[in-house]
């Protein structure tokens, strides 16, 4: 999956999850919540199917949104939710936070080599 993911979930399910949630801006989310939500992740075997899920999930919205495909966009933007219900509220609140965070920035780049380590979890 790619890290531009990140950008794609915030923009498509998280903000309604986080409203739903919380009120005022996510919080900026730390190393420690990075690795933290890795950790939990990477620690059960249905999570980490999930991660993987929504990276093929990704894969298949980028296709459509190439083809114009706004059916196909909203068919599949309807199964990113219980995917990201899956992952937990860790995993939302690190994810939504991720907004603060300039990701060309020194910490944005850390962060983001911490969450790629979901990544290497899952087979293409």
């Amino acid at each position: 999956m790619k890290l531009k993911l990140i950008a794609v979930i915030s923009a498509l399910a998280i903000p309604a999850l986080a409203r739903a949630q919380q009120s005022g801006p996510p919080p900026k989310p730390t190393k420690a919540d990075a690795q933290s939500v890795v950790q939990i992740i990477t620690s059960d075997k249905v999570k980490t199917q999930a991660y993987c899920d929504l990276g093929k999930l990704f894969d298949q919205i980028q296709v459509a949104k190439e083809n114009n495909d706004s059916n196909t966009i909203q068919a599949l933007g309807k199964q990113l939710r219980p995917l990201v219900d899956k992952l937990g509220p860790e995993y939302v609140k690190v994810i939504t936070g991720m907004d603060q965070v300039d990701l060309t920035s020194s910490e944005g780049e850390e962060l983001l080599s911490i969450l790629s380590e979901l990544d290497k979890r899952c087979t293409k």
